[in-house]
């Protein structure tokens, strides 16, 4: 809770040093800076990484192996997510080392775990940013509500019209706080230091790969639990916020059943539901147009509701931290048990 609210506190993490090195490992794990065959095989086809949407990366990427030029995006793939893995492992092990050195000095262990969560979670930024997109959107402002956008989603923002952003606003603002906040959250809580880490660099790292199977699927596994967390806590919140907790669940509950991924579309429908709005359908990716199930009944969302989803965002993000700390203690609670 200490590091969540230091996040608060202190604002805007666009330019920490922490964030600056995530963004670099997200580079290298998409093949950059390897020289122009990996960017040209990258433009090729090979689909960089859509948080909670592996499915369509692995095909993506399969379609690309066929293309000419494809066996040249496969190897610089692989090359990628070797390095960016061994990267996320070295970070990690840095954390395991830094939590052991600190085991029995409970003040500096606080320290630590309080950094690096305030390191690793992007709860004021997405706030910030989703703030940024509503006030645009408001003032009929859609070239820098598209860049903003285009921070947080790797959907291709240009052309897109006042519903367009405002459906794709509260989409990335849903699946932003599952994968930013609710997620490092919850495996801090269950492994510490090196959950945190852990599961930050595996979504910079399934960001930015070229769509490598092995990235996905380990991005599938981390948020496995996160997403179901970060859709009930929706559920949780809606009234917060003047939304349906009803329709939140139902929207949960029946619209995602259509969805490919195990994982994508499970916050979306809820803060859908929540907010009484459809979102989904036709998204266009650099690598091709995809077709996603709607989710949630209603109008379609505009400003108003891309204010009221980053409000919703934020009491997420707060049951969060304080689900977290619940599970910190049963977990801590055990491990004495067992001692």
């Amino acid at each position: 809770m200490l590091g969540l609210a230091a996040d608060g506190v202190l604002g805007n993490p666009r330019h920490r040093p922490t964030v600056t090195a995530f963004r670099r490992l997200a580079t290298l794990g998409s093949g950059a800076g390897q020289g122009g065959d990996s960017a040209a095989a990258l433009r090729a086809g090979v689909a960089v990484g859509m948080p909670g949407e592996s499915a369509f990366t692995l095909a993506a990427g399969a379609e690309a192996v066929g293309a000419p030029g494809g066996e040249l995006a496969a190897s610089m793939s692989a090359r990628a997510a070797v390095t960016g893995l061994g990267l996320a492992g070295a970070v990690v092990a840095v954390g395991l080392f830094a939590e052991r050195a600190a085991r029995d000095r409970p003040v500096v262990q606080a320290v630590v775990t309080a950094v690096t969560t305030w390191a690793v979670v992007g709860a004021a930024g997405l706030a910030t940013q989703g703030t940024e997109l509503a006030r645009d959107l408001e003032e009929g402002r859609l070239e820098p509500a598209r860049g903003t956008l285009s921070e947080l989603d790797p959907r291709v923002a240009d052309g897109l019209g006042m519903i367009a952003l405002s459906r794709a606003s509260v989409e990335t603002l849903a699946e932003n706080t599952s994968e930013v906040v609710v997620a490092p959250l919850l495996w801090g809580a269950l492994a510490g230091v090196p959950g945190l880490l852990a599961s930050r660099t595996i979504s910079v790292l399934a960001r930015g790969s070229a769509g490598h199977w092995l990235v996905a699927r380990l991005d599938e596994l981390v948020h496995l639990v996160p997403t179901r967390v970060a859709a009930a806590l929706t559920v949780l919140a809606a009234p917060v916020v003047g939304g349906s907790a009803g329709g939140a669940w139902r929207a949960w509950r029946r619209d995602t059943i259509a969805h490919p991924s195990p994982n994508a579309g499970r916050v979306e429908a809820a803060f859908a539901g929540a907010l009484e709005i459809r979102v989904g359908g036709r998204t266009v990716y650099p690598q091709g147009v995809v077709e996603l199930p709607v989710l949630g009944v209603g109008r379609n969302p505009d400003a108003g509701h891309v204010t009221r989803a980053v409000e919703l965002s934020r009491v997420v993000g707060w049951l969060a931290g304080a689900t977290s700390v619940t599970v910190a203690l049963l977990v801590g609670a055990r491990r004495r048990r067992r001692k």
